[in-house]
């Protein structure tokens, strides 16, 4: 197996370690066993320590989010389409990638992902890019676009935490409620 492989192999049973026991209960020894390595010796030749490890898992549980959504959101050719494609492009990542979503809050829950007013501020803005481009092209209303953008990203993150409490919502629903709500808080009136 190459050292590439044999990384995304520790990266996917740490994953599925921590969304089955949570953050506070993950071990090498799990994620060994759950990978069929015969030793923890090799997950301690990929990473440098847990640390490192759980790094390489939230970043690729990001990575996956963000090609998914450039996907959904790049097949659209105006502002109301991409954040309707946003809204239900996170949605649907959420609700298909349950394990991969639930280790990432288990993650920043139990301390591990550092909030990076940076990475908030890129989420945010492509977001609130979509926005001031629907305002420019006249498809939505005046507004602050950054207080839109942050509102849309909070309520789509939201989602998690509810599936947690609600497992059997009905997410389609969800989705179509926060496309529904922002529509109809950026659309332009009628003149």
């Amino acid at each position: 197996m190459t050292a590439n492989a044999r990384r995304s192999q520790i990266v996917t049973a740490t994953i599925d370690v921590i969304a089955e026991v949570g953050f506070g209960q993950v071990s090498f020894a799990r994620i060994g066993e759950r990978a069929g390595l015969s030793s923890t010796r090799l997950i301690s030749y990929h990473f440098a320590g847990k640390d490192e490890l759980i790094t390489a898992v939230a970043q690729d549980v990001i990575a996956s989010i963000g090609e998914y959504m450039a996907q959904r959101v790049g097949a659209e050719t105006n502002a109301a389409g991409m954040l309707r494609a946003y809204i239900e492009g996170t949605v649907e990542f959420t609700v298909t990638h349950r394990a991969r979503m639930k280790a990432l809050l288990e993650i920043f829950l139990g301390g591990a992902l550092h909030y990076d007013a940076g990475t908030e501020q890129t989420v945010v803005g492509h977001v609130e890019a979509i926005l001031r481009q629907g305002q420019a092209d006249g498809e939505f209303r005046e507004f602050d676009p950054r207080v839109v953008a942050t509102a849309v990203q909070r309520a789509v993150e939201g989602l998690p935490f509810l599936l947690e409490s609600v497992p059997d919502l009905d997410c389609a629903a969800y989705g179509r409620e926060l496309v529904t709500l922002f529509e109809l808080g950026t659309r332009r009136s009628p003149a």
